[in-house]
């Protein structure tokens, strides 16, 4: 990675204005999932620990560039002590002369979340006049939220005009695995794509051809490749809009590389508790859909696994929400787990939620916490929040 990080910053009485990603889900005002919290406190204990005042913003939701107090970043405030040790200020503000006054009053060690940076419309607009308050924050700008860095927002990208701008540990960390997969990737190298749209990964599946051994297609998206190969699949979801697309991929070298499910696991309907049978791919019976990939299909998969040095997983294998369905989800997550020799990078949305719920986090070398990000970054796009950041 060829951006400066916090590194290589004398932090010394200086005044550090952090994007974070702290997007985490809420209940009645509580925080279910800290994942990405505790993802985040490594940049900011060191920021603490060499003599910097800190300034965390970050998003919260969709509020409609307005403030909406169930989207309020104060439970994060709240529940940051915990984690830090360290008292936390919280102002209701993002940007203006309070919250100028209030980062000018900081002094080192002390910590301060600023309010919903989505209460102002300003944020999603990248407009400059927020970008240049936010410069008012800090003396330099650290970006750490490598989940929004796809995002050219105000607080992503606009403000590193405005400061001197750098990578937390989190951000250079993601970068550096997605980074070295894609650009020196040990082989075999193989990736595991699912979710339920082909639309959404046309651009990485292109990209990865080039580069893999093998590309693994699961979930909903399978069923178009299928459909493209000319099974018929009942009711299951298919884009009628991607077949053409489906067919060229599997051409010529996509051929070799691309897998298909052999088997599958149907459903009468889309339900928890639907009645539900193994059938080949040649055998869906009319009414019925695909719901998750088969056993016969799982062992054809672990066996493209077996001897990976790179794998990169974005999509779960099925409708992993409903035990019966999460099978082939689940096995390729243990099957992920007993590759002690392999760099294994999960690329955060569903599929890093998919190795949380069967517990298999700590197993892998890399879970992303971007999704949107990580599967930009695999398509070989510019990230607006990464560019911005100044060069070694």
């Amino acid at each position: 990675m060829n951006k400066k990080t916090i590194t290589d910053i004398d932090w010394s009485g200086k005044k550090a204005l952090v994007r974070v990603d702290f997007n985490v889900p809420l209940e009645n005002g509580h925080i279910t999932d800290d994942t990405r919290i505790r993802a985040a406190i490594p940049t900011i204990q060191y920021l603490l620990d060499h003599g910097a005042a800190v300034t965390l913003m970050s998003h919260l939701g969709r509020p409609k560039g307005e403030p909406d107090p169930k989207y309020s970043m104060k439970p994060v405030a709240d529940y940051l002590p915990f984690l830090l040790n360290v008292p936390i200020q919280f102002i209701k503000v993002t940007t203006g002369p309070d919250a100028e006054a209030t980062v000018q009053a900081l002094t080192p060690g002390q910590v301060l979340v600023l309010e919903n940076t989505r209460f102002d419309p300003r944020e999603t607009q990248n407009d400059p006049t927020m970008s240049a308050e936010l410069g008012k924050l800090g003396d330099v700008f650290v970006n750490d939220a490598f989940g929004s860095a796809h995002r050219a927002h105000a607080s992503t990208e606009g403000v590193a005009h405005y400061l001197p701008a750098v990578a937390g540990f989190l951000m250079e960390k993601e970068l550096n695995y997605l980074g070295s997969a894609l650009e020196n990737p040990e082989q075999p190298f193989v990736a595991i794509l699912g979710g339920a749209k082909i639309s959404d990964k046309i651009a990485v599946i292109e990209a990865l051809l080039a580069k893999v051994d093998n590309i693994l297609i699961g979930g909903g998206m399978a069923n178009t490749f299928l459909a493209a190969a000319g099974y018929d699949m009942g009711n299951s979801l298919v884009e009628a809009e991607s077949l053409e697309t489906a067919q060229r991929l599997m051409e010529g070298s996509g051929a070799e590389i691309i897998q298909l499910p052999v088997d599958l696991r149907v459903a009468n309907q889309f339900a928890a508790d639907a009645e539900n049978q193994v059938v080949s791919v040649e055998d869906v019976p009319a009414g019925w859909m695909a719901l998750d990939i088969g056993p016969a299909t799982i062992a054809h998969f672990s066996n493209r696994l077996a001897g990976a040095r790179t794998v990169i997983w974005n999509g779960p294998m099925g409708v992993f929400e409903y035990p019966v369905f999460a099978q082939g989800t689940v096995a390729i997550a243990e099957m992920l787990a007993t590759l002690t020799d392999a760099t294994t990078i999960i690329g955060g949305g569903d599929s890093a939620a998919a190795v949380a719920q069967a517990g298999l986090t700590e197993k892998m070398s890399h879970v992303s916490t971007g999704g949107g990000a990580s599967l930009e970054f695999l398509e070989g796009k510019a990230l607006p929040g990464v560019t911005a950041l100044n060069d070694k």
